[in-house]
């Protein structure tokens, strides 16, 4: 694993942010980067420092919900040293159901992240999504901190949304390491 470029990890109870994921990892595969898929209850964290870019993915449970498997890891997070690496957010969540905490585990996420200096890319508009409110959301409430996804209510747009997110971060990738 030393050296590795990409890291995707995820956490997941029924399969589904890993579904994405792989369908994440192959748009990268496509791309000609090789990806290493972890689920993140069989990883130790430190190996996160062994990537330059990291895609997590966390589903939000019902109302803001965190996926215990990275709730248990949550506070340690802080602790990593990723000054060096990109971090790109993918999430799942129900706009319909549960509107106003949409895909809020991304936002989690993200603030846990915040301390560990990691730059940050992928940010997704919030055009064509609808909902009450998210942690997600950046300030201006005009994007997400990173994709997000509905498989319960937007399944047939998420092909197309993962395709059209990889494109995008492997462009900023580029420009960053330019």
């Amino acid at each position: 694993m030393a050296n590795a470029s990409i890291a995707l990890i995820y956490g997941t109870d029924t399969n589904n942010t890993e579904e994405v994921g792989h369908k994440i990892a192959q748009q990268w595969q496509d791309l000609g980067e090789k990806v290493d898929i972890f689920n993140i209850k069989d990883i130790e964290l430190q190996q996160l420092e062994d990537y330059s870019l990291l895609i997590l993915g966390i589903p939000t449970w019902d109302f803001g919900g965190i996926q215990a498997d990275w709730e248990d890891v949550g506070d340690s997070l802080a602790e990593l040293s990723l000054s060096n690496t990109t971090i790109a957010l993918y999430g799942l969540g129900d706009q319909f159901g549960y509107g106003d905490y949409f895909v809020d585990a991304v936002g989690w996420l993200y603030e846990k992240l915040l301390p560990t200096n990691a730059t940050f890319i992928g940010q997704w508009s919030t055009e064509g999504y609808d909902f009450e409110a998210s942690r997600a959301c950046i300030e201006n409430k005009d994007h997400f901190v990173g994709l997000a996804i509905d498989e319960d209510q937007q399944f047939e747009l998420t092909d197309e949304r993962i395709e059209q997110w990889v494109i995008q971060l492997y462009a900023e990738r580029a420009a960053d390491a330019a």
